[in-house]
């Protein structure tokens, strides 16, 4: 997909401040620390659109970047990161609920996982969600980079075994560093758009 244009729209940090924005999105969710503002940044040839940390946790809100005007990548608040309040943690939980519930413009989920571990408990139990909600969504393996090529593949095998357990669960191996498996999840993100893959 070519990108003409990439901003960060806006960014909800409570239930109520949740609208709809007239065009369609696709949500990133994962485990804190897990990549997702890298490979954004690496999806929309930006260095700094998505703000990257050392800190698990950083992303506590819901942020919108409008694409070409024509569509949301929406970056959800990462989960799994224990040092936050018991409170914090269930007010991110609300709020993931209250957007993802009858979300009609939510054109599917890109379930991010760390490529050099098994999926975590917190992982499994947003794929058997998702599966449950049909909602549709790929598993992302990020990280690979970190990985050699003798390593990778049983790991990914091993992981793949796992997500089997739950249902006919798609993977793709990722890179932010190299791009590695960028062209296909662009694909796959348009196909969920529109249906086909879009000439944007």
């Amino acid at each position: 997909m070519k990108i003409r244009s990439a901003e960060l729209a806006t960014s909800v940090g409570l239930t109520w401040q949740i609208q709809n924005t007239g065009l369609p999105e696709i949500a990133f969710a994962g485990r804190s620390n897990v990549g997702k503002s890298s490979l954004l940044n690496r999806l929309l040839n930006r260095k700094n659109l998505a703000r990257t940390s050392n800190t698990p946790g950083k992303t506590r809100t819901l942020n919108y970047y409008q694409i070409n005007d024509a569509f949301y990548l929406v970056d959800l608040p990462g989960y799994g990161y224990a040092k936050r309040s018991k409170a914090e943690r269930q007010e991110w939980g609300r709020l993931l609920d209250r957007y993802v519930e009858n979300r009609e413009p939510l054109r599917g989920f890109i379930q991010l996982i760390d490529a050099r571990h098994d999926p975590t408990a917190d992982d499994l139990n947003l794929v058997s969600w998702l599966c449950y909600a049909q909602k549709p969504f790929i598993v992302v393996a990020t990280k690979t980079d970190k990985l050699s090529g003798s390593k990778l593949k049983p790991r990914l095998d091993k992981t793949q075994e796992i997500l089997n357990d739950l249902g006919d669960i798609p993977l793709l191996s990722v890179s932010a560093r190299t791009g590695r498996g960028r062209d296909a999840l662009w694909i796959w993100i348009q196909e969920a758009l529109y249906g086909s893959v879009s000439r944007q």
